[in-house]
């Protein structure tokens, strides 16, 4: 995997680096002192996997996420406990406390190795597409969580804004439906309705509705109307 790795502390990335030069899996490709320098290394190194740090001068590791069109697999590190890690309701893909052990490091890369070899049997997959299991930065106010899209059940239009469901949680973000939608990947997301776009893998049941419509719920117990547009479109891709 072509890493990044970004901390403002020189002593730290020698010390990751040299912990990572004993990981087959990992081809470090460059390092970042802050998160302006990251943000322009991200965009133009295009990194399958970032180590994060979150504290450092300027613009935190969350504000660099915040600000990514498309996030890479995030490993963050960090010398804080609880106070950082908060602001993620544990939500993040993973975390490490410096200073960073090998057995958690294995842990770590362990895990993103996994979710590679799913992605690359989907190889078929529109890259350009967010799938399920891309990671997706929500933030509402001073609440912020780094969330993968299987566990995003519903996206919900409200004004210029979008209800995100997933979990307990139901934040808002700046950012209209259509938009959205263009990006999702088609196998995995529909779009329900005008109002509406749902995980096809959080369907539970499916009823006739009005006007030929459908009325879905699913497994988070929301029930979503699919439109008699939709509805035939709909039947298709469940094998109905």
């Amino acid at each position: 995997m072509r890493t990044l790795i970004i901390d403002d502390e020189r002593l730290a990335r020698k010390e990751l680096t040299n912990l990572l030069n004993g990981f087959d899996e990992i081809e470090i490709i460059g390092e970042a002192v802050d998160a302006d320098d990251a943000f322009e290394k991200i965009n133009t190194l295009q990194p399958d996997l970032i180590f994060l740090d979150i504290q450092m001068p300027g613009k935190t590791g969350f504000e660099l996420l915040e600000s990514l069109d498309k996030v890479p697999k995030v490993i963050f590190t960090t010398a804080y406990d609880e106070f950082a890690l908060k602001a993620f309701d544990f939500n993040a893909l993973d975390y490490l406390l410096k200073p960073i052990q090998t057995e958690r490091l294995a842990e770590s890369i362990n895990k993103i190795v996994a979710i590679e070899e799913v992605q690359e049997s989907e190889g078929n997959a529109d890259e350009s597409k967010l799938t399920g299991n891309d990671q997706v930065f929500v933030k509402d106010g001073d609440k912020c969580w780094f969330v993968r899209l299987s566990n995003i059940r519903l996206f919900e239009s409200d004004g210029n804004y979008i209800k995100v469901y997933f979990d307990n949680f139901k934040p808002m973000i700046h950012k209209s439906l259509n938009a959205l939608d263009e990006r999702l990947d088609d196998r995995s997301f529909f779009r329900a309705s005008r109002k509406h776009v749902i995980n096809l893998s959080w369907v539970e049941t499916i009823e006739p509705w009005f006007n030929g419509g459908l009325m879905v719920q699913l497994k988070g117990g929301e029930k979503v109307e699919v439109s008699r547009r939709q509805a035939a479109r709909f039947k298709d891709m469940m094998s109905l």
